[in-house]
This record gives C-alpha cells, sequence and structure tokens, in this order.
C-alpha cells in the first residue's frame, strides 16, 4: 500500500514537465482476505504466490506517447502469462477489475495495452509496451495477470496501479 501511495505523489510531483511524467509502483503478493492488505492480489497462489513482486512503471511523454513496463518475480518458473491494464482496481473477486483499457472501445488491433510475458527458471519475467495514446483520466486502474496469454485466459492476480492520464 505504500508503495501505492509514492506512486501517486510521483504522479503528481513529475506530472506537467515538459518531458511528460511517470508513475512507478511497486507491489507484494497477497490474498484478497489478507490481514495487511495489498494492492497487488493473488487469487491463485498456483501461479501468483503471496510475497512474488511486481512493478509497473508507466512514462507518459509529451504528445501522449505512453509506455508501460512490467517487471513481476517469484511467480511459477517456464510459463507464459497473459497480463493487460483493466479499467477498474483490484478488488476481492477476480472480475472487479472490470474489462480490458481499450483506447477506443470497440475497435480493433493495437487497441489495448497489452503485456504478455514468460518467466525464466527463476519465476521472474518482463514485459514493455508502447502506443501513442496516452490513458484516459479514471478509465485505467490495474494490470490484471492471466494464467495464459490470449482472450478465455483465467484471471489469477492482479495489481491495483495509479496511473496517469493525458490531459488535453
Amino acid at each position: 500500500m505504500l508503495a501505492t501511495l509514492s506512486a501517486v505523489a510521483a504522479a503528481v510531483l513529475l506530472g506537467g514537465t515538459t518531458s511528460g511524467y511517470t508513475v512507478d509502483a511497486e507491489g507484494r503478493f497477497a490474498p484478497p482476505a489478507a490481514f495487511i492488505p495489498s494492492a497487488a492480489v493473488t487469487y491463485d497462489q498456483s501461479y501468483v504466490p503471496a510475497a512474488a513482486s511486481i512493478r509497473v512503471r508507466q512514462h507518459t511523454g509529451v504528445g501522449g506517447v505512453t509506455t508501460v513496463d512490467l517487471r513481476i518475480t517469484g511467480v511459477r518458473p517456464h510459463h507464459s502469462f497473459g497480463a493487460s491494464v483493466h479499467q477498474r482496481p483490484c478488488g476481492a473477486l477476480p472480475a472487479d477489475s472490470g474489462a480490458r483499457y481499450e483506447n477506443q472501445p470497440g475497435a480493433p488491433d493495437d487497441n489495448e495495452v497489452r503485456l504478455d510475458f514468460t518467466t525464466d527458471a527463476r519465476g521472474a519475467g518482463a514485459a514493455s509496451d508502447r502506443h501513442t495514446w496516452g490513458l484516459r483520466r479514471g478509465e485505467a486502474a490495474s494490470v490484471v495477470i492471466q494464467d495464459r496469454p490470449g482472450d478465455g485466459a483465467t484471471r489469477v492476480a492482479c495489481f491495483t496501479v495509479p496511473f496517469g492520464w493525458v490531459t488535453e
């Protein structure tokens, strides 16, 4: 939770500069009913064990060009995961994070922030996605990890991220 708060501070402090802004959030996964709540929630510990870590960094430059980077450690080794930005924060249930964020709702191709990754022998993975567009205020709130890439996969973890947005 402290990491999320510091990410909000980073977004506020860095917003409005001539080179854009950066949001940097880190967390450790915990089950939804954990005694100490976390912004990183695991729904299936066989894929994403409690105490696995995640870092999501968003950089939005001049004109709205946005890059989202994901780094994760301590998850199932030698496995391909799906990951994408979703509309709502994580909750007690996997569906609480809502639908995937779409730049232009209903449009095909290059319309979502996809962060699919494959882990190494130590359960570490990384992904990056860059777009010429930025996120809209209040419409991107989390990164959902799925048991495999592609549509129809099962949500196994979620990380609430205080994404920044483009103001025009």
